[in-house]
């Protein structure tokens, strides 16, 4: 088995050059986007679950097969450092609505409901006179009681933020037996089958009918896959990689090869299911003759470690949970050639950089960067970096004992405080896996008192204080959280040498 992952994408530059040019003569001939130059652009961002920013064709995965990605990917520009700084479900969702950070939005555990106190992404779009839609998982509802109770509730307008078009539900892993609500109607409804291609067939028909429509539209799909469970995709798609050979990556332990292999078999048949989707919704912008004339984005809420230092799901702060994929694709003011920027983007900068680029305005108490500039080609900062706050363990991250930190990803170094002190440094640029920390080395003293002034300026930025995580628990009210409570066990296989710095 090779452990080592490959970089070819399966693109080569004839076909990258073939679906350029098939590209921009249906954006740039179509009638329907020579009729309405003027109007702002549609949106249609589209966002997977757990879906890590390496496990990509054009992103190097020997293994996935994403064509329709890829295709995507040859006609956007790439936030290649693009970072969900709380790399969880709802933290990063609650970013995305807001523009703010976890401790100034309230969420950092999952299944607390977001009460925003200013305008929310959906909220903007609507009140500038979009159509807004949203289908699939949502999972900002919350529940109060601390049970999951209402991951399957009906949520009544008031919760949806500006969404007016729904067809959803908060959230449910059961994807071929899925539930959801459709806008004010209180009875439940099932997707048919799985519940992904179905959100796809949806979303194809909000296109071709809010296409026709003089005002733009604002279409949120919301995919629940490739997050775990991860043996429930169509069984065509599980038949592709039933017998195949799996790369691993090297930081993934001898002894979990199996595990990681088995699970990787399930993530990327949803992910070849979820690219078939994709490609179909394409295929509606294309249709309905507004391709060149919709910002299309492309990404997910997380990633996922898939055994990567022996660690299974998300919560933490190696790449794997953290990057994540980022392509913007929008014809009409980016160009339809591939474009990769190296500036970070975080979670919070998605909503101030989708206003900017459809300009409209940033709403007051938003604190993440707009990056439309440097979408549209303006020069990159020397330097930039993603702020890391993870305010209170709880879920994977708190089974396997480690506790609160925040951090920094920068372009080429990771760098991580517990409350015990500094706990992470690695060199992404020499150490692509982060399998050598740097952290408290003599040799390395000077760059991590640098990265330690430079966290410390982003704490004061954010107002934070870095209290023990039961301090902001008990400040949000939320002892009732069943994830606060999970037991810590010690790692069976300890694995890496970042354990003898967790403190």
């Amino acid at each position: 088995m090779n452990a080592n992952l490959g970089t070819a994408t399966g693109r080569g530059p004839l076909r990258n050059l073939v679906d350029r040019r098939s590209f921009l003569k249906t954006a740039v001939a179509a009638p329907a986007l020579l009729a309405a130059q003027a109007r702002q652009p549609n949106v249609l961002y589209i966002m997977g679950d757990e879906w890590r920013a390496q496990a990509t064709g054009y992103g190097g995965d020997p293994n996935v097969r994403t064509p329709a990605l890829d295709r995507l990917a040859g006609q956007s520009v790439n936030f290649v450092n693009a970072v969900s700084g709380h790399p969880v479900c709802c933290p990063h969702r609650a970013c995305l609505m807001t523009g703010q950070y976890p401790l100034t939005n309230g969420i950092f555990l999952n299944d607390e409901e977001l009460k925003p106190k200013g305008t929310t992404l959906g909220q903007a779009f609507a009140n500038a006179g979009y159509q807004t839609g949203y289908i699939g998982k949502w999972h900002l509802y919350g529940s109060p009681q601390g049970k999951y109770e209402r991951r399957t509730a009906y949520i009544p307008p008031d919760h949806r933020f500006g969404f007016q078009y729904w067809k959803a539900n908060e959230c449910t892993h059961n994807y071929n037996h899925s539930i959801y609500y459709e806008d004010d109607d209180p009875e439940p409804k099932y997707w048919p089958g799985y519940d992904a291609i179905a959100q796809a067939d949806d979303a194809c028909r909000f296109i071709a009918e809010r296409s026709k429509k003089r005002d733009p539209f604002f279409l949120v799909l919301s995919w629940g896959p490739p997050h775990f469970p991860l043996g429930t995709a169509p069984a065509k798609y599980q038949a592709l990689y039933r017998e195949a050979d799996i790369s691993l990556r090297p930081n993934v332990p001898a002894n979990l090869h199996d595990q990681a292999i088995a699970d990787l078999r399930g993530y990327y048949a949803h992910m070849a299911t979820l690219d078939d989707c994709l490609a179909r919704v394409l295929q509606a912008l294309d249709t309905a003759g507004v391709a060149g004339q919709t910002l299309v984005v492309f990404t997910s809420d997380h990633g996922d470690m898939m055994r990567s230092q022996s660690l299974r799901t998300k919560h933490v702060p190696w790449d794997e949970a953290l990057r994540v994929p980022f392509l913007l694709r929008y014809p009409q003011k980016l160009g339809a050639n591939e474009r990769r920027i190296r500036t970070i983007l975080n979670s919070p900068d998605i909503m101030p950089t989708l206003l900017g680029l459809t300009g409209l305005r940033i709403p007051d108490g938003v604190e993440g960067t707009d990056h439309s500039r440097i979408c549209q080609g303006g020069a990159e900062p020397r330097e930039s970096a993603a702020f890391l706050q993870f305010p209170a363990s709880y879920g994977e991250a708190r089974s396997e004992g480690i506790g609160e930190y925040r951090g920094l990803r920068t372009e080429r170094y990771t760098y991580v405080r517990s409350r015990s002190g500094p706990w992470l440094l690695y060199d992404n640029q020499t150490d692509p896996y982060q399998m050598h920390n740097l952290c408290n080395k003599k040799e390395h003293a000077h760059l991590q008192q640098t990265l330690d002034r430079d966290l410390d300026a982003q704490l004061k930025r954010h107002h934070d204080d870095f209290l023990p995580g039961t301090e902001y628990i008990r400040r949000f009210g939320y002892e009732h959280n069943r994830e606060i409570s999970i037991t810590p066990h010690h790692i069976v296989s300890p694995w890496g040498d970042w354990q003898s710095t967790l403190g």
